[in-house]
């Protein structure tokens, strides 16, 4: 078995992000991403596509709680008051990508992937997302994704993707 990528994996992962890249690139906008589920495959699908660096600023991948309160200043209180997968902490991680990058659009992830560490609250599956775009305020929304981790992460990605291109089709123009 290979521990390689197929050889075409970036020019296939780059035509998905093309069309946000392209809006971004229209709106002279840059994306900062804040991971926690998914480790950095957003800020990956992002910097596949060659010229990244026109629209897509950094990555912070907060697995830990305390990751989370370093990187992105998000307020241990809220993470001890409604835990790390919450609208609340998606929103303030969304809030610290912007306050802390030179982006002007972000996206939260957090969620549990598994096999393990979910519950009745909070199954397997269970992701908050956050974006934030210039003139409002943090939005989060929450998605149930089936199947085992890989396929938690990869639709986790999708909806970020997804969502994120809608919202910045939808912004006010440049």
């Amino acid at each position: 078995m290979s521990n390689s990528l197929p050889e075409d994996y970036d020019r296939l992962t780059a035509s998905l992000w093309q069309p946000l890249a392209e809006q971004l690139l229209w709106r002279g906008w840059k994306l900062a991403a804040a991971e926690s589920c998914t480790g950095g495959l957003i800020a990956a699908g992002c910097t596949s596509l060659a010229g990244s660096s026109e629209w897509f600023d950094r990555g912070f991948v907060t697995y830990s709680n305390a990751s989370k309160q370093d990187l992105l200043g998000v307020d241990k209180a809220a993470l001890d008051a409604y835990g790390a997968v919450s609208s609340a902490v998606a929103q303030a991680m969304a809030a610290g990508a912007i306050t802390r990058s030179r982006a002007q659009v972000s996206v939260a992830v957090t969620g549990v992937a598994g096999p393990g560490g979910g519950s009745a609250d909070k199954p397997v599956g269970t992701v908050w997302f956050a974006f934030c775009l210039p003139g409002r305020p943090p939005m989060a929304e929450l998605r149930n994704f089936d199947g085992d981790r890989a396929a938690v992460r990869a639709a986790t990605v999708r909806h970020a993707r997804d969502r994120l291109l809608g919202l910045v089709q939808g912004a006010p123009g440049q």
